[in-house]
């Protein structure tokens, strides 16, 4: 993969808009503590190669997601909204956040291996 180069690059999503990073990954919570964690932890430990932003937008979770996110992934933009929105209205909260040139919706039980978040904006990168 290409080193990086520090220019900011625009979204093709929301041309409007200066992109910051490559990827903006957004997870919509409810009350899946213990699988956010996971797929937390497998992001950072498995995205390597790309700018990487991750957004939790959590839909009023009662299972100390919100604090599990704030004391082991601090690195994470969190949205807490104060009831369940649903996962349309979640997705929306956390798009409207992004700073990466695409984004990515998952799942909260998702666990990424094989650096899998770089090796797709590599092949969106190039694209023909």
């Amino acid at each position: 993969m290409n080193s990086h180069q520090e220019v900011s690059l625009q979204c093709p999503l929301l041309p409007h808009r200066q992109s910051i990073c490559d990827i903006s990954v957004i997870i919509v919570n409810w009350n899946t503590r213990e699988l956010l964690h996971n797929c937390l932890e497998s992001i950072y430990k498995q995205t390597n190669q790309v700018r990487c932003e991750v957004i939790v937008v959590d839909n009023g979770s009662t299972d100390n997601s919100c604090e599990m996110v704030q004391v082991k992934f601090p690195q994470t933009v969190l949205i807490q909204n104060k009831e369940n929105k649903g996962f349309s209205a979640g997705c929306n909260d956390g798009i409207r956040q992004t700073n990466g040139r695409y984004f990515l919706l998952l799942n909260s039980d998702t666990i990424i291996v094989d650096d899998a978040i770089s090796l797709l904006v590599y092949y969106m990168d190039n694209k023909q």
